[in-house]
């Protein structure tokens, strides 16, 4: 993930972000997480729908962990080739 403001990217899918950012406390704010990393809206909702916050808490900031998780391998590489702003449901 680029640092580049410019170059930004999504901590979870990988692609470079767009107009609309949201940010992710990859260890929840109620665990005591400090660090925030910059996610899609869709992204971040993928994330908080398949894991609870003490998951989260375990995992930390693994972001590869997350994405070995057999439900967001699938969403990673189906968001992979929409717009950065694509939004749609999620389950």
């Amino acid at each position: 993930m680029s640092d580049d403001p410019e170059t930004l990217t999504c901590w979870l899918c990988e692609r470079p972000l767009g107009e609309i950012v949201q940010w992710h406390h990859p260890v929840p704010k109620s665990k005591k997480g400090k660090v925030k990393v910059p996610v899609h809206p869709i992204c971040h909702k993928t994330i908080h729908a398949n894991f609870t916050n003490n998951e989260l808490a375990r995992i930390g900031e693994d972001a590869e962990t997350i994405r070995d998780n057999p439900a967001i391998a699938k969403f990673v590489a189906w968001v992979a080739n929409k717009p950065a702003d694509f939004d749609a449901p999620t389950r």
